[in-house]
């Protein structure tokens, strides 16, 4: 800057001398030439990429992105991902704005007999209440807390399609938010249960009663004495079962060999859940699958919301291969199998008085042994909210062929994506809001139901889904977005200082 500081100052000088001599032609290119030279030696800023950028607004429906754009410059809480998508990757000028957003977690399809469990989280933690209506608006789910988030259970009782709405209170009352929550209840697929026990119990017999009543197919078989075995078995033979239930005195009174081939089944993939209340024989399990057992002084009840008393022998601590799954329970792996220590007794005794809450307990034993239903299809949840006139993004695993919108009356091939491994893609527009009718071809057809909200519906959570997608979008971008500035470039000035000092010489030559 000094340096710029004396050439201009030499400039003046030069040109006063030519003004005195009255060439004012002289004077104007010693004045050109002494500003050129100055900027050169100067290095003067210049603000970045302003000439360059698109500024564009987040309520915009369409945009069209110039390709000479160098950056963009946006506004609001961002765009979706289906309109961030067309457009090319720049260099994104963008504050997050920091008001307040919702974000909802809950399942779009559940099975009939699980817990329906919707979360709601704030951006800002605050005294406020979340309730689930059903669809006649009858409050059927109500929880209150002074976090950022809350969750509210629901059990289905039919398997049927729903929208149920949900809506958000503040501490005075007041509804902050409230929109629909669609998912649809599917019916089980009938599980097939092998089950061998070495002495009769009230909890076996619970059990059995619990698989019968959700249609499942039993090869049961329980020993009452050294001759006697009560049977039961489905009218076909189980060729695949999900899992294998046994008592620790079954095991216990197989020999080696029929031990063998009992976990080399679990080694295949067979879940096996063991009833631990009659287990007697440490030195049985830890030689067979390294599960030290130590006599339990304490048989007290514990635990919500069943209260259940514990084995008379159970691990002392997880160790080894077996890890802590639940209160009193412990699994581990067997090469592709699962092994579950069920160290509890007389659960029976809450199947009268808590039904509901035995049956739930039941089917997180189930999920910790690892049962896997194979689906033939599996529809994948899209990205953000579904909304009217906007594309969306359906993706399936294991589908082939075509797929069918019979609303939209659309016949579209499926298309596989390099971003999304084993999964084939199409896009739609939906037309208006509410369930959108899907049919597909795969090992069997399949048909689903993807709802489509209106563009009213949870504003806040939309507010947060556009934050993250153009914070996606801000991450692919090639470069980071420059907001300083950049040196003026030389060239133009070395030119223009070349120039009129030739002209000059030019003059001063005449």
């Amino acid at each position: 800057m000094i340096a710029a500081g004396l050439i201009f100052l030499m400039g003046i000088g030069s040109a006063a001398v030519y003004l005195w001599r009255r060439q004012w032609i002289d004077a104007l290119l010693i004045v050109m030439a002494a500003a050129a030279l100055g900027v050169i030696v100067g290095d003067f800023p210049m603000p970045a990429g302003v000439a360059a950028t698109l500024s564009i607004d987040s309520d915009a429906e369409a945009i069209d992105l110039n390709e000479a754009a160098a950056a963009v410059k946006l506004t609001g809480d961002g765009l979706s991902a289906a309109q961030w998508q067309d457009l090319p990757a720049r260099p994104l000028l963008w504050e997050t704005p920091t008001s307040e957003v919702l974000h909802l977690d809950f399942p779009r399809e559940l099975t009939l007999g699980r817990m329906f469990a919707l979360t709601v989280r704030r951006s800002h933690a605050a005294s406020w209440r979340l309730q689930l209506l059903a669809e006649n608006k009858q409050v059927i789910a109500d929880v209150a807390g002074d976090g950022a988030a809350l969750t509210v259970q629901w059990l289905p009782p039919v398997a049927e399609t729903l929208v149920l709405s949900a809506r958000m209170l503040d501490g005075s009352g007041k509804v902050m938010a409230h929109g629909p929550v669609p998912f649809s209840v599917s019916a089980p697929v009938p599980l097939q249960v092998v089950g061998r026990f070495g002495a009769p119990s009230f909890d076996t017999r619970t059990l059995n009663d619990l698989l019968v009543n959700s249609h499942a197919a039993l090869d049961w078989q329980v020993t009452l004495g050294k001759t006697v075995t009560r049977g039961e078995s489905p009218a076909t033979a189980l060729t695949q079962p999900d899992m294998l239930v046994a008592d620790a005195a079954h095991i216990e009174h197989l020999g080696d060999g029929a031990r063998a081939a009992l976990l080399a089944q679990v080694a295949a993939g067979m879940p096996l859940v063991i009833l631990a209340a009659n287990a007697q024989n440490k030195q049985v399990w830890a030689r067979s699958v390294q599960l030290e057992l130590k006599e339990q002084a304490d048989a007290r009840p514990s635990g919500t919301p069943l209260a259940l008393a514990s084995a008379p022998f159970n691990p002392a601590t997880a160790s080894g291969p077996w890890s802590v799954a639940g209160d009193r329970i412990w699994t581990r792996a067997w090469e592709k199998g699962r092994i579950v220590w069920l160290g509890v007794a007389d659960w029976h005794r809450y199947a009268i008085s808590e039904p509901q809450a035995l049956g739930l307990w039941w089917q997180g034993v189930f999920d910790r042994a690892g049962i896997e239903r194979p689906q033939d299809v599996a529809w994948l949840d899209p990205q953000e909210m579904p909304l009217p006139g906007r594309r969306l993004e359906v993706c399936a695993l294991g589908v082939k062929g075509d797929v069918t919108f019979p609303e939209l009356k659309q016949t579209l091939a499926w298309q596989r994506r390099p971003d999304k491994a084993d999964a084939s893609c199409v896009a739609v527009w939906p037309r208006k809001a509410g369930w959108l009718a899907m049919h597909t071809g795969g090992a069997k057809p399949q048909a689903a139901k993807l709802y489509v909200y209106d563009k009213a519906d949870w504003p806040l959570w939309q507010k947060a889904q556009r934050r993250e997608a153009t914070a996606r979008y801000a991450a692919r971008t090639p470069a980071p977005a420059q907001t300083g500035t950049v040196p003026v470039p030389a060239w133009p000035f070395a030119l223009l200082f070349a120039a009129a000092m030739l002209i000059l010489w030019w003059r001063e030559r005449r």
